[in-house]
C-alpha cells in the first residue's frame, strides 16, 4: 500500500442519528477501515439545516454547512452520503451529486424503492456507484448477501421481517395479551414508534425494503406500484392467541417470490410456525430468510436500524468504494446484482394470483351444520383444509353465548379462488360477522 495514496474524502447530507452513528464510528474505527480500505476514509465537509448542533458533534477540522449544494459543488469530495430521507430534496440532491460525478451512499429505501430505475441509470450512464446496504434491515448486510454472496444461486424467494417498530408491536401483543392500539402508545412512548407511524404500522417501510430485495434477488427494475402492501392496524388480539394455539406466530412479513409466470410481492401480517427461526425474531429486531437452489435456506439477523447498527451499513459502502473507485466501472458489482442490459421483465403478480395458505376466523350461530356448509364450499372451490379448531361458545361469548368461533387453516391455493369461496361464506345466514382471513406462510 502506497503511503501516498490520500484518503478518500466524503461530504455528508444530513446529521441525523444515522449520521452521527456514521461520523464515530468512522472517527473510532479508522484505523481497522484504512487497513481494509487501502486508504483513508474522512468526513471532512457536513451538511444539515442546523449547523451548531453539527458542529458540536464533528468539533474541529471538519467544513459545516446549511446547504447541502455546497458539498455537491467541492470538487474535493469523493463521495456523497445521504442521510435526508424522503422523496423530495434528497432525490435531488442524490442526482445532482451523481451529475457532478460523485459517488453516492445512502440509507433512503423510500427514494429508492420509487425512483431507483431513473436513479440508477443515471450512475450508470455517469460511471459513478450508488451504494444502499444502509437502505435495508438497518447493520443487516443483506443487500451484499444477496448480490454477491449468492450470486450463484436462482433465489426462489425472500421473507423478511423488516420493520423493527411493527415487530415489536406484534411481539408486545402476544406477550401482554393487549390490543393494537394500546401498544401502539407504549411504543410511541418507548421511542419505538414515531409520532406519526404510519409508514411503519401501515407496512409502507417494509414494502419498500422489500421491493429493493426483490429487484436484486430475481434481476428485475424496483416496482413499488405493484407490490400489495398491508399493515397491521386490523389485527386482533384473538387472532395473536388463536394463532399461538395452532402452534403459530403472526409477524409482518415482506416477502417476493418467483414464479414461473411472474414474481410476487407483497406485505402483509402471516402467520408463521412457531417453529421456524423466523417466528422467533421478537422486539425490535430484524430478520431475512433467503431460500436459494443451490445453498437452500439461510437466514440473516440482526438490528434492523438504529445509530451504530446503520452506521455499520453505510461505512461498509464507504470502503466498498474506496476500494473501487479506480477501477473500470464494468468490473464493479452492477446496482441491482444483474447488468442493466440483461433485467429480466418478469411481471409482478396481482394479489389474485399470489399462491399460499390461509386462517380463516368466523363468528358464527352456535347450531348444527354450520361447520359442514363452510367445508362444503372450500371443498366446492377445490380449497382443502388442514386444520379446524371450534372454540366452545361460553368460551368465546360468556356463559349462555348463541355463538362461537370457527378457525379454519387452509393449504395452499390461489387468492383469487379464496376471494370467491369467501363472499358465498359471508354470505350464510350463520355467519354473524365479516370473516377474518390471515396469509399463512410456512416458509419451508
Amino acid at each position: 500500500m502506497t503511503e501516498t495514496m490520500k484518503p478518500i474524502q466524503v461530504g455528508l447530507l444530513g446529521i441525523g442519528t444515522v449520521g452521527r452513528g456514521t461520523f464515530e464510528v468512522l472517527r473510532r474505527n479508522q484505523e481497522e477501515i484504512k487497513r481494509r480500505a487501502g486508504r483513508g476514509i474522512e468526513i471532512t465537509m457536513v451538511a444539515d439545516l442546523d449547523t451548531a448542533r453539527a458542529k458540536a458533534i464533528v468539533g474541529d477540522g471538519v467544513t459545516v454547512v446549511g446547504d447541502a449544494r455546497e458539498v455537491i459543488a467541492n470538487p474535493d469530495i469523493d463521495i456523497v452520503i445521504e442521510l435526508i430521507g424522503g422523496y423530495g430534496i434528497a432525490k435531488a440532491l442524490v442526482l445532482e451529486a451523481i451529475a457532478a460525478g460523485k459517488h453516492v451512499v445512502t440509507a433512503n429505501k423510500a427514494l429508492l424503492a420509487v425512483h431507483g430505475t431513473e436513479i440508477f441509470a443515471a450512475a450508470h450512464a455517469k460511471g459513478v456507484m450508488v451504494a444502499f446496504e444502509a437502505a435495508v434491515a438497518g447493520g443487516i448486510p443483506i443487500i451484499k448477501a444477496l448480490r454477491e454472496g449468492l450470486t450463484a444461486n436462482s433465489i426462489q424467494w425472500v421473507a423478511g421481517i423488516i420493520n423493527g417498530t411493527t415487530n415489536f408491536i406484534l411481539s408486545e401483543m402476544r406477550d401482554k395479551g393487549l390490543d393494537f392500539a394500546t401498544v401502539l402508545k407504549e411504543a410511541q412512548r418507548l421511542g419505538y414508534a414515531e409520532a406519526d407511524p404510519t409508514f411503519d404500522i401501515e407496512g409502507v417501510d417494509a414494502a419498500h425494503k422489500v421491493t429493493l430485495m426483490s429487484a436484486i434477488a430475481f434481476g428485475i427494475p424496483v416496482q413499488f406500484d405493484k407490490a400489495h402492501i398491508e399493515g397491521i392496524t386490523k389485527l386482533a388480539a384473538q387472532d395473536i392467541k388463536y394463532a399461538e394455539q395452532l402452534g403459530y406466530r403472526i409477524k409482518l412479513l415482506g416477502i417476493t417470490r418467483r414464479r414461473q409466470d411472474g414474481v410476487e410481492l407483497r406485505v402483509h401480517p402471516a402467520l408463521v410456525p412457531s417453529k421456524r427461526l423466523l417466528a422467533n425474531v421478537e422486539g425490535a429486531m430484524n430478520a431475512v430468510v433467503v431460500h436459494g437452489d443451490a445453498v437452500g435456506t439461510t437466514l440473516y439477523y440482526g438490528k434492523g436500524a438504529g445509530s451504530e447498527p446503520t452506521a455499520s451499513a453505510v461505512i461498509a459502502d464507504l470502503v466498498d468504494i474506496a476500494r473501487l473507485n479506480t477501477a473500470d466501472a464494468a468490473h464493479r458489482v452492477p446496482h441491482l446484482a444483474f447488468h442493466p442490459d440483461a433485467m429480466s421483465d418478469l411481471a409482478i403478480l396481482p394479489l389474485a394470483e399470489v399462491v399460499t395458505s390461509y386462517y380463516l376466523r368466523l363468528r358464527v350461530a352456535d347450531e348444527a351444520g354450520v361447520l359442514a356448509k363452510v367445508t362444503s364450499l372450500l371443498a366446492d372451490a377445490g380449497i382443502s383444509i388442514d386444520a379446524v379448531l371450534q372454540r366452545e361458545a361460553d368460551e368465546v361469548g360468556g356463559e349462555g353465548s348463541t355463538q362461537t368461533d370457527l378457525i379454519i387453516l387452509t393449504h395452499d391455493t390461489r387468492e383469487g379462488t379464496l376471494d370467491g369461496a369467501l363472499a358465498q361464506m359471508q354470505a350464510l345466514p350463520s355467519v354473524l360477522a365479516p370473516i377474518v382471513r390471515i396469509r399463512k406462510e410456512e416458509l419451508s
